[in-house]
């Protein structure tokens, strides 16, 4: 069976012709439960994302903030799996017919193995992954793999990538390009904005690509400033912060995650 990376390329294709930026949703598989996080993404995708970013909880997630481990704390000593990150996926993307991607360091994936990782993922109807830590130069058997079975492999760039560096990513990457950056705290945050917004134009240089923000957005607000000038949004932290505040209350952060939701589509939709 072959992977969904057409569906994520119309996906992110309707956004565009809406003159809006999709909005990409993210939670960790197995959090707050693995069921509780199928359940939490399906109403995340119900209540307005276009695309949703499983991750595969990781012991040392280096390029995670404290949010984020904290969710990953969580699932991995609920005993999470790589076959429940799968099982997630499947789900999801069964419930709500969006693009599922996995979002996964790659030591999993090779410990695991690489070709048996993009089989199962295209199995179960996923549409890709992001590798934020596997250099280039280095992707070559998983780009094999992805390509094999309809998979998009999605890489990572940043503000301190070099614009020849940019372009070597982007032509080995599919889907879309992730521009990693920061929001800031309060004080900060207009300067970081101007950071990535520049990054996106320089990414844009380089490929036909949709360049999509993950920026720490986690209001409407936030969203439609970065929807100005990124084909998506990339929102993580804030879906998590609504689990985590019902304290295992977990209709209520179903409720929480799914109003989110709303909010940051009518953000991104508030273009100029």
């Amino acid at each position: 069976m072959a992977g969904n990376v057409e569906l994520l390329n119309s996906v992110l294709a309707q956004a565009r012709t809406e003159n809006r930026a999709a909005l990409v949703g993210y939670l960790p598989a197995g959090f707050p439960t693995v069921d509780g996080g199928v359940r939490a993404m399906t109403e995340m995708l119900d209540g307005g994302c276009d695309i949703v970013e499983v991750g595969l909880p990781h012991s040392d997630p280096v390029l995670d903030g404290p949010v984020i481990q904290t969710a990953d704390d969580i699932a991995l000593r609920g005993g999470v799996k790589i076959v429940d990150v799968i099982r997630t996926v499947r789900e999801v993307h069964a419930a709500t017919g969006a693009p599922v991607l996995c979002m996964t360091y790659w030591n999993p994936v090779d410990a695991y193995g690489v070709e048996r990782f993009a089989a199962d993922l295209a199995e179960a109807g996923g549409a890709g992954c992001i590798l934020p830590d596997l250099p280039v130069e280095e992707s070559e058997v998983w780009r094999k793999a992805a390509e094999q079975h309809g998979l998009a492999t999605v890489f990572v760039v940043a503000p301190s990538s070099r614009d020849e560096r940019l372009a070597k990513i982007t032509a080995a990457g599919s889907g879309f390009v992730y521009a990693a950056s920061l929001m800031g705290v309060t004080g900060t945050r207009a300067s970081v904005g101007r950071e990535a917004q520049e990054l996106v134009a320089r990414t844009r240089a380089t490929t036909d690509l949709p360049v999509c923000v993950g920026l720490g957005v986690s209001n409407a607000e936030q969203a439609a400033e970065v929807a100005q000038f990124a084909d998506g949004v990339i929102v993580g932290s804030a879906f998590v912060k609504r689990l985590l505040a019902e304290d295992g209350d977990l209709d209520a952060g179903l409720t929480g995650v799914r109003a989110l939701a709303g909010e940051l589509a009518e953000g991104v939709r508030k273009r100029t």
